[in-house]
């Protein structure tokens, strides 16, 4: 493996940086080796191999630079970031940063100075899966023990440390992400496996990934005002025992991207097997607001194909699909959410029995859905994955009950103890204006909604909960409660970086 040792070397290093930045184009250095590989020209971090590793700890002063290749921060390092600085991820070399357990990522930018991972193509050129994406791998328990990181990488991640610091991944864009090293094996925008509690993650946005936006492997990381925009696959997922608390998330979906496996706004497993293995998903979110294809164009059909021939076709072997469900919650997952608002997508709320006893632990309360607004879906609910069919199994293949009007799952939502309201028309919301292909899309309720009010943090106790009175991400359509609103970017494939 390539390795950076050299720890002694960093005020050279970032006097090097500092001197490319101010010379002119005649003025030359040459870095000593260590810095020659992690910064080439002090422009560069990576050396385009995928077996890069950063052995001790290092600052990236604020600027510019070209990521190349695998990059793994390894145990006991900590690579830390300057607030502003933009990174653009090679596409010949997959680029990809992946922080070992015990290593540690320091990106803390800031409202006005975010830091900005993205591609590194032209504009007109930037397509989902330009690169490679953010890993965080921990020692927070998972429930198969010790995992290989999803995407192809050499790291492992899980332990015992529920408690476990991964770093600091706060104010930050990623874009562009999720190139597919193998087939069905791409790296997700931000994923996180066995991360613990003592990381912080905060303000992130994840735009055009060509896997799922967010993807949680166990851990306990809790995180806040999170972006999944116009990913591919879908936007929120949850498995392996994660147990983390989320509040104020936001999904939204271009409806002429979808992925071949259906896309969702949440999928959620407790794992692939649908095993009773402990510890479970019982990961808990509140205030989301999930925004799907139906509603945004006017071509728009549940069943079509999307992307094939579209702008944003990466043909990088990644197969294209259709969209499913809202929430698709599956072998044997307890997942949690309140007080949540979400649309326009063919298929509401999925409680899926194919592997393990989903429905059994939503009738027993082990799986919470409270206070949640739905609207205009396809069909509110469904039982059969891949079908789009809102008619009753107990077994997630086939109609075990046709004596029985709707699906499990549509009649879950709507049982009056867990407060749900289902309304069918996006309008009936009173949002602003939540088509994202909009010229100034505004996913906050404006006066008269009614999502204004009627949050219920009854059983949310956990401290880490902001006890808000409204449902979804938005206080209201003001400025002013716009959280997005400095450090976000709707439109990276036109911005010069």
């Amino acid at each position: 493996m390539r390795t950076i040792k050299s720890f002694s070397k960093i005020i050279l290093m970032a006097s090097l940086v500092l001197y490319t930045s101010c010379s002119s184009s005649d003025d030359k250095t040459t870095p000593e080796s260590s810095e020659q590989i992690l910064f080439g020209d002090g422009t560069q971090i990576g050396s385009g191999v995928q077996e890069f590793t950063i052995q001790e700890s290092h600052t990236i002063k604020k600027g510019t630079y070209s990521l190349k290749g695998w990059v793994y921060v390894n145990d006991g390092a900590t690579l830390t970031i300057e607030p502003g600085t933009i990174i653009k991820g090679d596409k010949d070399t997959k680029a990809a940063i992946i922080v070992q357990r015990g290593g540690k990522l320091i990106a803390q930018g800031t409202v006005s100075a975010p830091i900005v991972f993205t591609s590194a193509q032209a504009i007109g050129n930037r397509k989902p899966g330009d690169w490679g994406g953010i890993i965080l791998c921990g020692k927070a328990k998972n429930n198969k023990t010790e995992m290989p990181i999803e995407g192809g990488p050499a790291a492992n991640h899980g332990g015992n440390d529920d408690a476990d610091n991964s770093g600091i991944v706060s104010y930050v864009r990623i874009e562009f992400a999720g190139y597919p090293f193998q087939t069905d094996k791409e790296i997700n925008g931000l994923t996180m496996g066995s991360v613990g509690s003592g990381t912080q993650i905060d303000h992130v946005q994840v735009s055009y990934s060509n896997d799922d936006s967010f993807e949680w492997f166990g851990g306990s990381v809790n995180a806040k005002y999170l972006v999944a925009y116009h990913g591919w696959d879908d936007d929120f997922d949850t498995d392996n025992g994660f147990s983390g608390n989320l509040q104020f998330l936001l999904g939204v979906r271009n409806p002429k991207i979808a992925d071949t496996s259906l896309s969702n706004g949440f999928e959620s497993d407790n794992n692939a097997e649908g095993a009773s293995t402990s510890p479970y998903t019982t990961c808990t979110f509140s205030n989301v607001t999930l925004v799907g294809p139906i509603g945004q164009a006017t071509d728009f059909s549940n069943t079509s194909t999307y992307i094939t021939g579209g702008s944003f076709n990466p043909n990088n072997g990644s197969k294209t699909g259709t969209f499913q469900a809202a929430m698709h919650i599956r072998r044997n997952s307890k997942l949690n959410c309140y007080n949540t608002v979400a649309m326009g997508y063919p298929v509401g709320l999925i409680l899926d029995n194919q592997s393990g006893t989903t429905q059994t632990s939503a009738t027993t309360g082990l799986l919470k859905l409270n206070k949640l607004f739905f609207a205009q879906m396809g069909i509110l609910g469904s039982d059969i994955n891949k079908t789009w069919t809102d008619t009753y199994s107990t077994n997630g293949t086939s109609v075990t009950d046709a004596s029985q009007p709707y699906s499990f799952s549509h009649s879950f939502f709507l049982t009056e103890a867990n407060a749900n309201t289902y309304f069918d028309n996006i309008s009936s919301l009173g949002l602003n204006q939540p088509n994202s292909l909009a010229t100034s899309p505004n996913y906050g309720p404006k006066t008269g909604s009614p999502l204004l009010s009627g949050a219920n943090f009854t059983n949310l106790t956990n401290s880490f909960f902001d006890k808000v009175s409204y449902i979804g991400a938005f206080k209201s359509d003001s400025d002013t409660d716009n959280w997005t609103k400095g450090w976000t970017n709707f439109d990276p494939e036109n911005t010069v970086y």
